[in-house]
């Protein structure tokens, strides 16, 4: 949890980014930079955070599951560059198969990360933002969160939940000033093909993949979220959904 050699002052906030180690998050990490904004940057794999060689970042080996790993890694960036005006959570996992063929230990995987590790964020950061009456929440979720696809079932599952508390989290925090948003990304061109073992569920998936090239590129979700982020605090982009032009669904 260490500072790289090259942090230096910076007038614009601070910017906190989950699971920003690789794919989505480490796009959103670069844009925000290059945007000039400072970073706390937290994943599992702090190694790869230092390898992304930001300027003005602190990067943070925590798991999200571990709220007190969390709450640590917002002392050391809040240090640094003062309040964290901007919560990405990121962080989450991605198990596809059918409810009756996962390990139940996937099933609490993708709860702990997916839904526990959101809440963790979400409840560490929102006080400080009510209490300055400013900041902004996004939640990145999955089109999955929309509607349910085949081998999504548990996954899917938590993906509604963080629609559906980001909502609640937005209607609450709306006489604050906070503004909560969700994004919910379609196939992504990420390293989510690693994490599907269902040979069934990734036969599916691939071939939706293949036929629209891969997916979406991280860096136009990433460009999404910085523009949603600079409109005026007055105004909350509430929910966007991300999709390559040939994803049909």
């Amino acid at each position: 949890m260490d500072l790289p050699e090259n942090t230096s002052s910076t007038t614009r906030p601070l910017v906190m980014i989950t699971g920003a180690s690789a794919g989505i998050g480490a796009e959103i990490a670069r844009i925000f930079s290059k945007a000039g904004y400072p970073l706390l940057l937290l994943a599992r794999r702090d190694s790869k955070l230092h390898e992304l060689g930001l300027p003005n970042t602190v990067c943070c080996s925590a798991d999200v599951r571990d709220r007190e790993a969390v709450l640590r890694a917002i002392g050391e960036g809040e240090k640094r560059f003062g309040p964290i005006d901007l919560l990405v959570n990121n962080a989450g996992i991605s198990r596809l198969a059918r409810l009756d063929d996962q390990d139940p230990e996937q099933w609490q995987d993708l709860i702990d990360i997916n839904v526990l590790g959101v809440l963790n964020c979400m409840h560490s950061i929102l006080p400080a933002m009510k209490a300055r009456r400013h900041g902004t929440i996004v939640n990145i979720s999955s089109i999955a969160g929309r509607k349910v696809y085949p081998f999504h079932d548990v996954y899917g599952g938590t993906k509604h939940f963080v629609h559906a508390v980001s909502e609640g989290v937005r209607g609450a925090s709306a006489e604050y000033n906070v503004r909560v948003m969700t994004v919910s990304p379609g196939i992504t061109k990420s390293e989510i093909d690693k994490t599907i073992t269902d040979p069934a569920a990734f036969a599916v998936w691939s071939k939706d993949r293949d036929h629209m090239d891969g997916g979406i590129d991280a860096i136009h979700v990433a460009n999404t979220i910085l523009f949603a982020y600079q409109l005026p605090q007055s105004v909350n982009l509430q929910e966007m959904t991300l999709t390559a032009t040939a994803q049909s669904y």
